[in-house]
C-alpha cells in the first residue's frame, strides 16, 4: 500500500502522537518511515548585533537546532526500531514548513504524508494558516492528517 511514509515532527505532544500513528501505519504496510524536522532560519540578533558577534549567535542558533533536532529524531528512531520500521531523518532549515514537507515528500519519494493538526477551525484557524491547512492545499501526494 505504502512505501515512504514522511511525518514531519517539531517535537511537540501533538506531532509525537502523529509520529506514533505512523510508526504503526508503516508496520501493517511494510513501508518506511522518514521523519522530518523544519527548524527557522536564523534571523538577526534583537540587539542589532552585527559582524563577528551576529556570526557567533547564528552558529550557536544553528548547533542548538542540530542538537535539539538529534534528541528527537534518536527518539523517533527508538520507536521505529521497536516496532521493525526502517527509518530515516531528514533535516532543513526553513520559514516555509509547508513547503519543505511536500519538497522532502517528493524528493524521498514518499507515497503518505502523515501529520497533526490542532483541528482550529474559523477565524483562529484562518488567522494561523496552519501548516498542515497549506500542505492539504499545495500537495499531490496524499495527507493523513491526525488529531
Amino acid at each position: 500500500m505504502f512505501n515512504n511514509i514522511l511525518v514531519p515532527s517539531d517535537g511537540s505532544s501533538l506531532s509525537q502522537r502523529a509520529v506514533k500513528e505512523a510508526i504503526a501505519l508503516a508496520k501493517v504496510t511494510s513501508a518506511k518511515l522518514t521523519a522530518l524536522h523544519v527548524y527557522p532560519k536564523f534571523s538577526g540578533s534583537p540587539y542589532g548585533t552585527f559582524g563577528p558577534a551576529e556570526d557567533v549567535l547564528e552558529e550557536a542558533h544553528d548547533r542548538q537546532a542540530r542538537e535539539s533536532s538529534d534528541k528527537l529524531f534518536e527518539s523517533i528512531k527508538k520507536q521505529a526500531d521497536a516496532a521493525g520500521v526502517s527509518f530515516a531523518s531528514v533535516l532543513v532549515e526553513s520559514n516555509d514548513v509547508w513547503k519543505q514537507i511536500i519538497a522532502v515528500a517528493k524528493k524521498r519519494k514518499c507515497d503518505l504524508i502523515c501529520m497533526a493538526s490542532h483541528g482550529r477551525r474559523g477565524v483562529s484557524g484562518v488567522l494561523l494558516g496552519s501548516e498542515t491547512h497549506k500542505v492539504l492545499t499545495h500537495s499531490d501526494i496524499p495527507v493523513l492528517v491526525l488529531r
